[in-house]
């Protein structure tokens, strides 16, 4: 059996350091306590002096200053993204397969890969495009999106995306912040059966946006005044002397725009480096999940999710990414099972969602497709809970490692998951990953262990954000993450990200939900997971939405609104069997007050429940600020709100 490359890792970093951390648990001490050490090492072993024409000697700083927020990292170092991609284009095998959902299917190469960057950085640079400007992107997941990605940072811009499910006008309040020179967007794209024309969208967005040139994919044949076809586009001479080459910029140089999401104010613009983000995704990915040329990567995702962001990091360790433009449930729940076995992916992103809609269709992918390629699957988006982990074992195939991860658009990468070689234990994060000093805190500022604690990180991570756009005195980022209160008047400052955990005596995590959506009865906090946990593997039982709202004269109020699969009913048999389920498996507290049938549960558009806004709404609070275009069905807050007012306190 071949070693891995956290194998190889580890063995080197021994070597190096003169001391035995072959054993997970020591090479993650190492990882969090010799921050200098530790990312120094990242650097050699994926040749990042090759990459950056540097050679990064023992005298050069890795750290200046460890001071958060303001963390500086290799400060003499000058890189950029797409170099250490187009390092693999050595080859004449696939980088990227494109699939829509009527099947059509493209293909580019390794090889001919860098010709394509070119050419659109050309014509982005025609388009007055240059170091530190912003391209904004209204994609689906196409190759093109990842071609215009690259070619943006080739040049030392700024890139920024919007998935096309977004309104104009919810787009344009994310981008317009940035005033972007350049618009790229696609004419339309399929979903669900049915063809969806983004055109006039499209246009409506440029004008938005104030943009001087608008690039179309997909729409040549009606290219408007003052857009340019992307073949047209992919025409421009791009095989100039002075195309061939990258711009270097500095280590925190901005590298994209990502955004949070927005339900309870105007979004925040995250700015990510692209020295951060090139140390933290080859780690994830050539570490963690084991990737290399060889490997197929598909993680089902959309340009508006930090998903996109990280797929792409499979190109960064010389693997073939899968985009798929399209729904994950059409023509049936098991359609992204079929682009796994078609593609011979060997590692799976998905969501808890997707594999639950898989085992409600009573779905059996090992039965039905060749899954013998698959190495790994990965889920994130919310807590996967134990029951799933169990149903991937008995019908994707026996003994595949699960990587459920945690971590989010603010640091676009993982904070703790799955890594190659450790065991999974069902309904847990195997593991912190390296380099995240992830610590479980009480109110006290205290670690805990086998206890519930807010989420915190102790030491900086490279990918941390570089600003908050618009941010010149960095006030709203440091309030964000930094500004939390701990009962102990001399805490360290930490990033504390907002979620309960649990981090086990074995190095193991359980996420429990967002702190700040705390079921909190009778002085009893309990996380909304794990009620959801129990409540989403009643066979009837589509989706839960479980809140905690707090009334008069000390009253609280527990409700849980459900949605059902088709052809289910709630009847009294129904609504006891759940609550006996959540009494059993959890306890009689956490048992709701009432379960609701409701019309839908509201998300963002990235799939996170609408928990702390929803709470308010129902407590009667007016001064609730949802922003419409973030939330996945507005008409359902109307609904929530009127249940709020019915309820008799």
């Amino acid at each position: 059996m071949s070693r891995s490359r956290m194998d190889v890792f580890a063995s080197d970093l021994s070597e190096r350091v003169g001391r035995d951390l072959t054993d997970y648990a020591d090479l993650w001490e190492y990882s969090v306590t010799d921050l200098d050490g530790f990312w120094r090492a990242v650097w050699h072993f994926f040749d990042l002096d090759s990459v950056t024409g540097q050679s990064l000697t023992d005298d050069d700083e890795v750290l200046a200053d460890a001071r958060m927020p303001g963390a500086q990292w290799f400060p003499g170092a000058r890189l950029n993204y797409v170099d250490a991609v187009l390092a693999h284009a050595d080859r004449e095998s696939v980088a990227i397969v494109g699939l829509t959902e009527d099947g059509e299917r493209t293909e580019i190469t390794w090889n001919g890969l860098p010709r394509l960057v070119r050419a659109i950085a050309r014509t982005l640079a025609d388009g007055g495009v240059g170091e530190g400007d912003v391209v904004a992107a209204y994609l689906p997941d196409i190759p093109e999106a990842v071609i215009g990605f690259l070619a943006t940072a080739s040049l030392g811009a700024v890139w920024s995306g919007c998935g096309q499910d977004y309104a104009p006008e919810g787009a344009a309040g994310r981008l317009a912040q940035l005033k972007p020179k350049v618009l790229i967007s696609a004419a339309g794209y399929r979903f669900n059966g049915k063809d969806v024309d983004k055109r006039e969208d499209s246009a409506e967005l440029a004008r938005l946006l104030g943009v001087g040139t608008h690039v179309v994919v997909g729409d040549r044949a009606d290219t408007r005044d003052g857009t340019t076809a992307w073949e047209d586009a992919l025409a421009a001479p791009g095989d100039r002397p002075d195309d061939s080459a990258t711009v270097p910029v500095p280590f925190d140089h901005p590298l994209w725009i990502l955004f949070s999401s927005g339900t309870t104010g105007k979004p925040k613009g995250i700015v990510h480096g692209h020295g951060g983000v090139v140390l933290e995704h080859l780690k994830e990915t050539g570490l963690h999940a084991d990737l290399g040329r060889e490997s197929v990567f598909f993680w089902h995702t959309a340009l508006s999710w930090m998903m996109w962001n990280y797929q792409i990091a499979g190109l960064l360790v010389g693997a073939r990414i899968v985009c798929y433009s399209g729904s994950p449930l059409y023509p049936d729940a098991d359609r992204l099972w079929q682009i796994v076995a078609d593609e011979n992916v060997t590692y799976f992103g998905t969501s808890p969602g997707q594999l639950q809609a898989s085992r409600k269709a009573g779905l059996v992918p090992c039965r039905d497709h060749d899954l013998s390629a698959l190495t790994t699957l990965g889920s994130t988006g919310s807590t996967l809970a134990a029951d799933l982990f169990t149903w991937v074992d008995d019908n994707v195939q026996k003994g595949l490692p699960v990587s459920s991860i945690s971590g989010g658009t603010d640091i676009v990468s993982a904070f703790a998951g799955g890594s190659v070689g450790i065991p999974v234990v069902a309904g847990e994060l195997s593991v912190r990953h390296l380099g995240v000093a992830l610590e479980s805190w009480s109110p006290q500022a205290r670690g805990l262990i086998d206890e519930v604690g807010e989420m915190v990180v102790t030491e900086p991570m490279p990918s941390m954000p570089v600003s908050f756009w618009d941010d010149p005195d960095g006030e709203r980022y440091r309030k964000a993450y930094f500004a939390y209160e701990w009962d102990r008047d001399d805490a360290q400052v930490v990033w504390r990200h907002g979620d309960w955990v649990t981090l086990t005596d074995r190095g193991s995590l359980v996420i429990h939900g967002r702190s700040d959506a705390t079921l909190n009865r009778n002085g009893i906090r309990m996380g909304s997971a794990d009620i959801y946990e129990v409540v989403e593997a009643v066979d009837e039982v589509a989706e839960g939405f479980v809140l905690g709202v707090d009334g008069p004269d000390g009253e609280y109020w527990m409700p849980l609104f459900v949605t059902l699969v088709e052809g289910a009913d709630l009847t009294d048999e129904l609504t006891a069997r759940i609550a006996a389920e959540v009494k059993t498996r959890l306890s009689a507290r956490h048992v709701p007050d009432e379960v609701i049938l409701a019309p839908g549960i509201p998300h963002t558009r990235t799939g996170k429940k609408l928990e702390v806004p929803v709470t308010a709404i129902l407590a009667g609070r007016s001064d609730v600020n949802i922003d419409p275009k973030s939330v996945d069905d507005y008409r359902l807050i109307d609904w929530y709100a009127d249940q709020g007012r019915a309820h008799d306190w």
